[in-house]
């Protein structure tokens, strides 16, 4: 959360009971620790709406960078900590642009790893963004574009995102 204070975020369960337990954080379309319900909770990003209660008791704002789990935060360079200046939101510009997050990991034998190093620099960049630009309009106009992404979630074709973030033989050499 803002200030790296450790918040509880309010979700919905779209998983097994202990998912959380197998040690990977990101999750793919083909995680098998969704389940049939969480599959269309998640498609319309259902599970985010009980988010709400966060914003009602000021952890998380409706608009801003999306929070990460301590692991995660952990791992933040030196610019990435300024994303932990800000309340944290439910949705934010890089939630629109990887609103297919899960499409783009579905096929990853690694989604922790394929996340940290090819999602979470643009998501932190993004981020970044939001920051120097934050304003009400900014606001109001990522919230639109966010109910038309969600509208849109059941229509994917593979996005131009994934298309350029898919690895390649020669991006998937880990020095």
């Amino acid at each position: 959360g803002r200030g790296d204070v450790p918040f509880r975020m309010v979700k919905l369960r779209s998983m097994v009971v202990n998912a959380d337990r197998s040690g990977v954080d990101s999750t793919s379309a083909k995680d098998r620790r969704i389940t049939p319900v969480g599959h269309f909770i998640r498609s319309y990003k259902l599970d985010e709406l009980s988010q709400l209660w966060n914003v009602l008791t000021g952890d998380m704002s409706l608009v801003g960078p999306r929070p990460n789990v301590q692991r995660e935060t952990d791992c933040y360079t030196v610019q990435e900590k300024r994303l932990l200046s800000v309340r944290p939101g439910i949705t934010d510009l890089a939630s629109i642009v990887f609103s297919d997050e899960n499409e783009i990991l579905k096929d990853s034998a690694d989604p922790d790893l394929d996340y940290n190093q090819l999602i979470r620099p643009w998501k932190s960049r993004l981020g970044l963004v939001y920051i120097d630009h934050q304003s009400l309009w900014l606001d109001i106009r990522l919230i639109v574009l966010t109910a038309l992404a969600i509208m849109n979630s059941g229509t994917h074709d593979g996005s131009v995102v994934e298309q350029r973030l898919k690895p390649t033989s020669s991006s998937m050499v880990r020095a």
